[in-house]
Parts: C-alpha cells; sequence; structure tokens
C-alpha cells in the first residue's frame, strides 16, 4: 500500500502597519504574517504541525520572526495609510500649530469687526 504524505504551509496576512525596517532602516509598510505548516495525507491538510509569526517590509522585502505577544501588540497598532481622526461635523477644530486660530504665524492678525479694513458695518 502507497501512503502520501508531507507538509504544506499557509501563509496569512493579519496586519498592515508602519514600522522601521531593520535592515534597511526604513520606516515604511510592514506586513504582519501568520505562518502555519500542516501535515498532508494524500494532499489533503490534516491537523497544524508549526505556527509561527513574522513581519516582512514592503520597501526590501526583509522578513523577520516575531512573538505572538508581540503580534498581538502590533494588530492594535492604526493601519498603515489611516489618517489621523478628523473632528466630528459640527465639534470645534484645534489648529495643530500656534496662532493659527488668530491669525498668522508672522505675528500679524486677522482684521477684526473693530479694526479698520474691516468689511462689514
Amino acid at each position: 500500500m502507497l501512503f502520501v504524505f508531507g507538509t504544506r504551509r499557509t501563509v496569512t496576512q493579519l496586519a498592515m502597519v508602519v514600522l522601521t525596517c531593520a535592515n534597511c532602516h526604513r520606516s515604511a509598510a510592514n506586513a504582519v504574517l501568520k505562518l502555519v505548516t500542516r501535515f498532508t495525507l494524500f494532499f489533503i491538510p490534516l491537523f497544524p504541525i508549526r505556527t509561527r509569526y513574522a513581519t516582512r517590509c514592503t520597501a526590501c522585502g526583509f522578513s523577520a520572526t516575531v512573538g505572538k505577544g508581540r503580534v498581538e501588540r502590533l494588530r492594535q497598532m492604526p493601519p498603515a495609510g489611516s489618517a489621523p481622526p478628523r473632528p466630528a461635523y459640527g465639534q470645534p477644530w484645534s489648529a495643530p500649530w500656534p496662532g493659527a486660530a488668530g491669525g498668522g504665524t508672522n505675528g500679524h492678525t486677522a482684521p477684526g469687526p473693530h479694526q479698520p479694513g474691516a468689511r462689514g458695518g
């Protein structure tokens, strides 16, 4: 009787986060991957033998294995390419630089209702 057995590896992308690569030292998107090796019998995957986690840099392709605890922390980071949250419609907006709400950054202020050159009555 002939038995055909072996292993098969599947790769699943869990998240895409921005990290600094250990190889190229660039801040780039990194894929967080789950690699599962399964025992196969007659080309049918039966049960997992080994589970590993890794990150892969999109800039240079460097892969590094990471622990499961680090993967959980990476999955809670904001995803790569996401913009910072914006205030809801109708909510007050705070300017990220000083002096932006009262005028320009060069010391001049916008004309108010009591200053000459202001529009209105």
